[in-house]
């Protein structure tokens, strides 16, 4: 959970300043956390608050964000989520922009089966990204925590990303000189799990998402969230650094997620 949030905290001031290195400052004036963290943390308390709620699981997601919403409206979200979260009513958006894969870390760590997964995934995409690419997406980052946090072997994630979800994995050598800004799902979701992929720790996975380039932020929250799932240690000097930035609630409700789900 905090693997999610360090990674956007670290990617925040390089969305709009891309390096193709892994050879980065982590924490650069202006390092921040942005509607990545909002909306993951938004994910974990509905999860820990799930046995007080009689609501569909998927209304329960919409009411979530549009609490989060309220409570940092200037964490950086994207115009068309921020008319969804500000209107009267809970209309449907068929958004297949990564925003629904950027915040499902919490679903991968909680659930116990690839099934309870899958349609908890699909159901915090109902009201926001109601789209098969977005869908697909959120799905595939939340099984790549799952199997993660499961200790399984690297290629074995790697077919079955591959194969359940139909992406092809390229390396990021391939990746990195051609890659450019753009926030579609199918765009961003199979590099930010290569990036995983090739590291060895959880500091480089997080070097590696940074250097492709692009939506670094999401790129690197994605990758953190598995990647903590993975190697379970964060160094402490990045731990402290970026907790120092988030604020009391969301750093409460990120430990008691981790100290439920993950240790």
């Amino acid at each position: 959970m905090t693997g999610a949030i360090i990674g956007d905290i670290i990617g925040s001031t390089y969305e709009w300043h891309n390096v193709k290195s892994e050879n980065i400052e982590l924490f650069p004036a202006g390092s921040r956390f942005t509607d990545d963290t909002v909306l993951s943390v938004a994910v974990a308390e509905k999860i820990l608050n799930e046995e007080f709620s009689n609501l569909a699981s998927r209304k329960s997601f919409a009411l979530w964000y549009r609490q989060y919403y309220n409570r940092y409206p200037h964490a950086g979200f994207g115009q068309m989520f921020s008319k969804w979260a500000s209107s009267e009513g809970i209309g449907i958006q068929r958004s297949y922009g990564n925003g629904a894969a950027m915040r499902v870390t919490a679903i991968g760590l909680a659930y116990e089966s690839e099934k309870e997964i899958m349609r908890e995934a699909k159901a915090s995409c109902y009201y926001t990204h109601n789209h098969p690419e977005a869908i697909r997406g959120a799905r595939a980052v939340a099984i790549a925590v799952f199997l993660a946090k499961k200790q399984c072997d690297k290629d074995e994630i790697r077919r079955k990303i591959e194969n359940k979800f139909r992406y092809k994995l390229k390396s990021l050598d391939e990746i990195r000189a051609d890659y450019v800004f753009d926030s579609r799902t199918s765009y961003s979701v199979p590099p930010a799990i290569e990036a995983f992929l090739e590291s060895n720790s959880y500091e480089d996975a997080i070097r590696k998402a940074i250097s492709i380039g692009g939506d670094s932020d999401t790129i690197a929250c994605m990758t953190g969230g598995i990647a903590q799932a993975y190697y379970r240690k964060i160094p402490d000097e990045i731990y402290h650094r970026a907790m120092s930035i988030l604020d009391v609630g969301l750093k409460r409700i990120a430990c008691e997620f981790e100290n439920r789900y993950l240790r």
